[in-house]
């Protein structure tokens, strides 16, 4: 998540550090040097790489989680 990106509001706020770590987890993985925090000056080719390889790993997991009969827990209601 850009630190200058104002309009991007986590739906929970503790998941923030999970995913960053996610995201430089998949980018060295992909052989991507993750920059300190500032992702701005990544091509947007090299970033979409990142995040597409992101929700494949996270549709497995979904999947994974069906197949063997653990359902993730429903989303309660957002206040907006």
């Amino acid at each position: 998540m850009g630190t200058g990106q104002k309009r991007n509001i986590a739906v929970v706020p503790q998941a923030r550090q999970a995913l960053d770590a996610f995201r430089n987890e998949v980018a060295n993985e992909l052989g991507i040097q993750p920059p300190g925090g500032y992702w701005g000056d990544i091509p947007s080719r090299t970033c979409g790489a990142v995040g597409g390889h992101m929700v494949r790993r996270m549709i497995e997991l979904a999947e994974q989680s069906l197949a063997s009969g653990r359902f993730p827990a429903a989303p309660g209601p957002q206040a907006r």
